[in-house]
């Protein structure tokens, strides 16, 4: 299958209504029927404002997490338009990808 690959670039203490944006954007995505999507935690990164975002032992709440997901143009169009709908500020990269699944489910 053709697609892209997406990754969102946020932070564990950005929030989209009482939800850090990071599971926002993995809810948003399993209730369009995207296949899958993972978070994943940094230990450090900066952003636009060229702050420096880390995960402490004490405090993880700048720590810094991508959200990646493979979609098909469809779904990311709809996913886009979904985040525009709600507000949501967020980065993200796309890039061109095949994706599909290897081998048989295994029996129960």
């Amino acid at each position: 299958m053709k697609g892209y690959q997406v990754t969102f670039f946020t932070q564990q203490d950005r929030r989209h209504g009482h939800k850090p944006v990071s599971e926002w954007l993995m809810l948003a995505a399993r209730d369009l029927g995207i296949r899958g999507a993972t978070i994943l935690a940094a230990s450090e990164g900066f952003g636009h404002d060229r702050r420096i975002h880390s995960a402490h032992f004490f405090e993880l709440a700048d720590q810094p997490q991508e959200v990646v997901m493979a979609v098909t143009e469809e779904e990311l169009q709809r996913l886009f338009e979904i985040i525009e709908q709600e507000g949501v500020q967020v980065f993200y990269a796309k890039t061109e990808v095949e994706f599909g699944v290897l081998g048989e489910p295994k029996q129960q």
